[in-house]
């Protein structure tokens, strides 16, 4: 018996990085975690290496800012399970699938866009395609990821952090239409973390710069969002819903 005994939770962008740990530990926990990812390669990968340690998982193909993939990754996950218990809505354009950076009057109309498709729309297609399967049966959780930049603010990636801001006024509306049909929707919001394999350089640098500005000194790492996404996820916090908590050591108080 684990934390998500038998639950079939849904990670966008769980090839990799956070999304990858997400799946882990979701795992760990008995839980099923459907990794879906636009890189299909890797989200085979990530459920290939839950069932060669003993866990439940399904890697699908899947692009978020695509209502119809959307929907084929939903109708998979409920063909081979019959249900879903839990959405994590992970996908973004930030580190995997690099954001462009500038001024917010530098940046790219083009760049604007494509962040905002994948980051915000993205959040929306996914939880139509989901969520039908929860309300038919009354109980889900969805987690929303926000970034601790948008409750900071962030140089550069203006598109970034108003998509990320997006994502909070988005679970809270979703909170409040969903809460009848007894579906909580949370929001957590990381600080930078290390999501690349062995990062070096210039890279390095900033997550050593940024963990001298947070009350705990030290790089966030992605198995430190994973206790709070479990909780989420979870009938620990059946009473918790329209919420959003920051994991960043400290580095922003909200």
């Amino acid at each position: 018996m684990g934390l998500l005994n038998d639950k079939v939770v849904v990670v966008t962008g769980g090839g990799h990085g956070i999304g990858r740990a997400y799946c882990l530990g979701i795992a760990r926990e008995s839980g099923t975690a459907i990794v879906a990812d636009i890189d299909e390669s890797a989200a085979h990968g990530v459920a290939k290496a839950i069932q060669d340690s003993g866990g439940k998982a399904l890697g699908t193909k899947l692009d978020v800012a695509n209502f119809s993939s959307c929907q084929e990754m939903a109708k998979k996950t409920l063909e081979a399970y019959g249900k879903i218990d839990g959405l994590v809505n992970n996908a973004a354009i930030f580190m995997s699938v690099p954001a462009e950076k500038g001024s917010w009057q530098e940046i790219t109309e083009e760049a604007w866009d494509r962040i905002m498709a994948v980051n915000v729309k993205g959040l929306w297609l996914c939880s139509r395609a989901v969520v039908p399967a929860m309300q038919q049966r009354k109980q889900g959780s969805v987690v929303n990821i926000s970034s601790n930049m948008a409750f900071n603010g962030g140089l550069t990636m203006m598109h970034y952090v108003v998509s990320k801001a997006a994502v909070v006024g988005f679970s809270r509306v979703l909170a409040r239409e969903l809460g009848g049909d007894n579906i909580r929707v949370n929001t957590l919001a990381p600080g930078a973390t290390m999501s690349e394999d062995k990062p070096t350089g210039e890279i390095l640098k900033h997550y050593d710069r940024t963990a001298s500005t947070r009350i705990l000194k030290r790089i966030e790492q992605p198995e430190d969002l994973v206790g709070t996404a479990l909780y989420l996820l979870s009938d620990l916090s059946a009473f918790v819903t329209g919420q959003t908590i920051l994991v960043n050591g400290g580095a922003v108080l909200h």
